[in-house]
């Protein structure tokens, strides 16, 4: 094996690798050699420590504990998050009119900053070195968080050109308008910050989206060699108005497959309401769909995900947003995906399935399956050669993991958030030992407090009392 270039060289060893690759390796005693912001060789501990000890600039002893591919969380609003708690128990279309877009609407690039910001040091504590933006509002200031967090993204702007209900200031988005801003955000931040941030067009969802915005936003995609990223599918109600006004059999798939809206890199998000021709739909188009298993539950419905997995469709995990989930901890997502699904199972035959959607299906769905889904499997989402040194290094040590018979279900069904001891993203520690090293976690708290509060009051929005508080 040819020795590592004159970049930084690091090698991790004495530990538990788990690699995520196509013949699924797990080294019970391997070691990793980072190489500048890419991993140069894997293997087993005493062949890797043999061959590299003398080249590396520094080494780490992990002690048995569990190195993995970084997690990539392919549906968050990050600018969502000083809005955590002002939607809770209240139904989508209210959360959508009365809450989440009078907020969206108020708020400043600053807000969206630093919004971004706190969402990314919960999404790092998690494990999660890469996220795909759902759409939200000033990307410019969510690019700004990002490479300050040293995360990887796929950022994107909430798109609506039609529908009712928006707020004043998004009434007069044109079309064109759609469009031209979002190729303007794809020249200003695409590839930046050392390539983690692509920049990704949007569609909020079908309902404020002209077939006009549909099919420009399709034919703009690819000509830019990104992908599109849209709510589909989310709750009957969605299936009823497209039905009714598109003049289609049933609903959102159904529609989007008949205009030709449907390709590889549609990133379809919840997509908990689609029966079984539009499952083949997507299965047939390569759409990845993003399963959000906390926020379905609380507002959508059973995603039938064992059925899109048995047709072969990419399903990745997403937290949403704050506003509809609360915790944007995808190890939580993991736990929630596997129980959920087997519950499903029993709900929809009358007959218990424990071996639905299994424990290796879920940590895959949260690495690879989400690169995939982020159309970035070529250099992250699992451990091989080559890649890009996104790495999470779990302690599983602790009253949470053991004993670790099993260290894959141990990672799904036992693994907390505490057990995330450090994060690497592009070869760079975002945190080490449980301590953010990009940011003052701190300082970003205290800009949260005050920016929230005002955001608010901008939007005229009041919480009800939900006790008799005194």
């Amino acid at each position: 094996m040819d020795a590592p270039s004159s970049s930084p060289t690091l090698l991790l060893y004495n530990g538990v690798i788990v690699t995520m690759d196509p013949r699924s390796r797990v080294f019970r005693n391997g070691a990793v050699v980072v190489a500048g912001d890419r991993i140069h060789a894997i293997g087993q501990s005493d062949d890797i420590f043999r061959e590299f000890s003398h080249l590396a600039d520094d080494s780490l002893d992990l002690r048995g504990r569990l190195l993995l591919p970084g997690f990539v969380n392919t549906h968050v609003h990050t600018s969502q998050q000083l809005g955590r708690g002002i939607a809770d128990d209240v139904d989508l279309m209210t959360w959508l009119h009365k809450r989440i877009w009078p907020y969206e609407a108020s708020m400043t690039e600053l807000d969206s900053y630093i919004s971004t910001l706190l969402c990314g040091i919960e999404l790092i504590r998690s494990g999660v070195t890469c996220f795909a933006e759902a759409g939200g509002q000033h990307v410019s200031g969510m690019a700004r968080a990002v490479e300050l967090l040293g995360i990887r993204a796929c950022l994107t702007q909430s798109t609506m050109d039609s529908g009712e209900g928006l707020p004043e200031k998004w009434r007069s988005h044109s079309t064109d308008y759609c469009i031209q801003s979002q190729k303007e955000l794809h020249k200003k931040h695409n590839n930046t910050a050392d390539g983690r941030i692509r920049i990704w067009f949007g569609i909020r969802q079908i309902m404020n989206s002209t077939v006009e915005l549909l099919l420009k936003t399709k034919d703009a995609a690819e000509e830019l060699k990104t992908g599109i990223h849209m709510h589909v599918a989310e709750i009957p109600f969605e299936n009823q108005v497209v039905t009714r006004t598109r003049k289609v059999e049933h609903g959102t798939v159904t529609y989007l497959e008949k205009i030709g809206f449907l390709r590889e890199n549609l990133l379809a998000a919840h997509s908990v309401w689609l029966n079984d021709a539009e499952i083949g739909f997507f299965s047939k188009c390569g759409v990845k769909v993003s399963h959000c298993p906390a926020s379905a539950m609380r507002m959508l419905g059973f995603a039938p995900i064992r059925e899109m997995l048995v047709a072969g469709v990419c399903v990745s995990l997403g937290t949403d947003g704050a506003p509809s989930n609360n915790r944007m901890s995808i190890v939580d997502e993991m736990y929630l995906a596997s129980l959920i699904n087997k519950g499903r199972e029993a709900f929809i035959s009358g007959t218990t399935n424990p071996t639905a959607v299994p424990a290796e299906t879920v940590l895959k769905m949260a690495t690879i399956n989400g690169a995939r889904s982020v159309l970035w499997d070529n250099e992250i989402g699992s451990l091989e050669v080559g890649k890009k040194a996104d790495l999470v290094i779990v302690n599983p040590f602790s009253w949470s993991m053991v004993p670790l018979h099993d260290c894959i279900s141990s990672l799904v069904y036992c693994m907390r958030t505490e057990n995330i001891e450090s994060v690497m993203c592009n070869g760079k520690w975002i945190m080490k030992d449980r301590k953010i090293m990009t940011l003052d976690e701190g300082e970003v708290i205290s800009l949260v407090t005050q920016a929230s509060s005002n955001l608010l009051k901008r939007a005229g929005i009041k919480l009800p009392n939900k006790m008799n508080f005194l």
